[in-house]
């Protein structure tokens, strides 16, 4: 008896170390792909692994980065070039989403540091609806491939299964809420088989209230410590910088956070109705 035991649990063992051999083994397995495909998911990769860096260096080297390159490259040029400094804004607002460690919110935050709550939050909306979409095609030309390699084909086939139930207002209720990554829902939705138009309805209509939102936290932000544009970010007390860094940094934090809940609830929510199939 003991020694039937003892070769079930070696080929437990077994059957575990292939599964595992074998995800890895596909996970570098491109052959099936064609090479514009395969373009994308190199693209996908290596933006990947400059936000990780960029993140271990805003938390562990230089918590001051993040504000203090939004101010200077985003903030003060965009004043400085007035109504020409819309379309960079617009152009900034579409490719930050390529990018993790510079989410929408955090650029949405400038947007009422600029022109305030009201003007602030109709650029943000426009901003968002062009980060959006920008990010849904870059997701649904070459993310797909990827991401079935790593959660598995049945995953993203239940999700699009939900979504097509779903639709628009799934869509909608992850664009409210504030923090829950905006970048992430536009990546996610270019997995699926989601209707443009539906997922073009639902950005514009969900971004209402996000961009608003931030805009207010931003001007809130702005008038609390009495800043004048540009802002002379060179000449402000350290003190001053690292407690409108915390601002930004905590921002960020919460989004992460609300991103890890996303992954969790998803697998959870795979594994449910895998077993309800």
């Amino acid at each position: 008896m003991e020694k039937r035991d003892n070769e079930n649990d070696f080929k437990e063992k077994q059957s575990f170390s292939a599964r595992i051999k074998s995800y890895f083994k596909n996970l570098i397995k491109f052959s099936q792909y064609d090479t514009k495909t395969i373009i994308y998911i190199i693209i996908f990769i290596f933006l990947l692994a400059i936000s990780l860096f960029l993140l271990y260096y805003i938390f562990f080297i230089d918590e001051t980065i993040l504000y203090k390159f939004v101010v200077k490259y985003f903030v003060n040029p965009i004043y400085k070039l007035q109504v020409i400094g819309i379309f960079l804004f617009i152009v900034i607002m579409a490719f930050q989403g390529l990018i993790v460690p510079i989410p929408s919110e955090v650029v949405l935050l400038a947007t009422g540091m600029i022109w305030g709550i009201y003007l602030g939050g109709l650029m943000g909306i426009i901003g968002s609806m062009a980060a959006g979409i920008l990010c849904f095609y870059i997701s649904k030309k070459g993310g797909r491939p990827l991401a079935e390699k790593f959660v598995g084909e049945k995953a993203i086939n239940i999700a699009d299964e939900f979504i097509k139930k779903h639709g628009t207002t799934a869509i909608i209720i992850t664009r409210f809420v504030p923090f829950i990554p905006f970048d992430v829902i536009s990546y996610t939705s270019g997995l699926v088989e989601i209707d443009i138009k539906k997922y073009l309805i639902g950005t514009l209509i969900g971004s209402i209230f996000r961009a608003f939102f931030y805009a207010t936290l931003g001007a809130l932000l702005f008038n609390k410590y009495n800043l004048d544009l540009p802002i002379p970010i060179d000449d402000l007390p350290i003190n001053a910088i690292e407690a409108q860094s915390l601002y930004f940094n905590t921002i960020l934090l919460i989004i992460l956070g609300a991103l890890l809940l996303m992954v969790i609830a998803y697998y959870l929510l795979i594994k449910y109705l895998e077993k309800k199939r």
